[in-house]
């Protein structure tokens, strides 16, 4: 009896146990389903999301070749003493411009000075000398005839005369050269430029020999940049020989150009190591704006595309099938449609294949959208204003009856749905009542999307 009883009550307890399970897992399912239901509700009440729209157009490209640009001196001079000396004399100002000839420093010039005077002096006696043995000559000559002199004396003469005015050439190159070293004493600037800072004080001794000179000359007016691009450019740079080609150096940051210059030459070679080729730049930089040891940006323009198809760079996204765009369609949703990127320049971006003139692609709020995704054009004038503002107060009444009755689909609701479409639209501070005369701001926004 006992033994049955247990049976029993085991078996009940199972049944329970079962029916238990059996309850939850109803529960659970329910819920879930609740819970789609719930997301779905969301979504409908979400209504269209809020993008800003832009239309592909036509427009002129520039194409540019980008390179890290170091700016260098047109010339570069370090001033040296020629001849050993005695500084007396740093008549320039540190950082100021100087022009070609001006007195950058001065050296003693008494010692050369001297010298100079002395190979003066000798010149003049080696004449006299020279006066005295073309006389002599001259007699020699006169009394041959009558054989008062042989032939021997008139020739050794000659001979004599002839070394007379060698001394007296010797003399002169003497001069010429004690002169050279008297202008070594004024140092002078070879070219216009801006001289450094001075790197010996006056008073000191100078010589060729000392290695650090007095001033470094830079010339700034005109000034030049190299920089470097890959081999592969080197086609379209050398494609374009027949007229030069324009440089702009902007700053690091690509927020600011400095100037605009010609291309100059690039290297005879390509660097094996680094595949990369090398090109210089010339700037008139009349407001020296380029400064040597300056890194820039350079940029070099090798051709303008004409006509070209363009949209935003913004618009361009990267996907796993490489770059896309949502193009806006005739029921005001959004598809993802594949292009190709040709260029992206100054914000920018060419597309070679993908798109259409005239066809709308989102430009901003592409993070919540998918395939499908109903929109609303955030602002009512970031379509690039091809609303009409009439057409879209035309449609206010019915753009706030789609509006309401799309909110809820399932359950056909109005009045709640509206609301939360309202509210959401607030938060995203899209202005929509601009869009809107004298209706409901969430209809007419609404009407002017569909």
């Amino acid at each position: 009896m006992r033994k049955a009883t247990r049976i029993v009550v085991a078996s009940v307890i199972a049944v329970a146990f079962l029916a238990a399970c059996s309850h939850s897992s109803s529960s659970s399912s329910s819920a879930d389903s609740g819970g789609k239901k719930s997301r779905k509700q969301r979504a409908a009440e979400d209504g269209p999301i809020p993008v800003t729209l832009a239309a592909v157009t036509r427009q002129d490209v520039p194409v540019y070749l980008n390179g890290l640009g170091s700016v260098l001196a047109f010339n570069t001079a370090t001033i040296l003493a020629q001849v050993s000396g005695q500084l007396i004399a740093v008549p320039f100002k540190e950082g100021d411009e100087v022009e070609k000839g001006a007195l950058l420093a001065q050296v003693d010039p008494r010692p050369f000075q001297a010298t100079l005077d002395q190979a003066i002096a000798k010149k003049a006696q080696d004449q006299a000398t020279l006066v005295s043995a073309q006389l002599d000559l001259k007699r020699y000559q006169d009394l041959l005839p009558d054989g008062y002199v042989t032939g021997q004396q008139v020739d050794q003469q000659k001979a004599l005369v002839l070394s007379d005015q060698a001394l007296v050439q010797s003399d002169e190159a003497a001069i010429e050269g004690d002169r050279v070293q008297v202008s070594f004493c004024a140092i002078r600037a070879p070219f216009s430029g801006v001289a450094g800072i001075r790197q010996i004080d006056v008073g000191n001794l100078v010589s060729a020999s000392n290695a650090t000179g007095i001033v470094v000359l830079t010339q700034i007016k005109p000034i030049a940049v190299t920089f470097t691009l890959p081999e592969q450019s080197l086609p379209q740079i050398r494609g374009a020989d027949s007229q030069p080609l324009t440089v702009v150096a902007v700053t690091r940051d690509n927020q600011k150009e400095l100037a605009r210059g010609k291309l100059t030459a690039f290297d005879s070679q390509i660097d094996a190591t680094t595949g990369t080729i090398k090109i210089k730049a010339t700037f008139p930089n009349q407001d020296k704006k380029l400064w040597p040891g300056q890194f820039v940006n350079a940029r070099l323009l090798v051709r303008t595309d004409h006509n070209a198809l363009t949209v935003p760079a913004p618009a361009v996204q990267l996907g796993p099938n490489g770059s896309f765009v949502y193009k806006v369609q005739a029921d005001q949703t959004v598809q993802m449609q594949v292009v190709t990127v040709g260029q992206t320049e100054a914000n920018v971006a060419t597309i070679t294949s993908g798109l259409s003139e005239g066809d709308k692609v989102v430009v901003d709020g592409q993070s919540r959208l998918q395939p499908g995704s109903k929109i609303q054009v955030s602002g009512g004038a970031a379509d690039g204003g091809n609303t009409p503002a009439g057409a879209a107060d035309a449609a206010a009444g019915k753009g706030a009856a789609a509006a309401d009755s799309s909110a809820n689909p399932a359950t056909g609701q109005e009045g709640q749905p509206h609301t939360h479409h309202h509210h959401r639209k607030d938060q995203g501070g899209s202005g929509d009542g601009s869009s809107s005369s004298g209706g409901g701001s969430s209809g007419g926004a609404a009407g002017s999307a569909q």
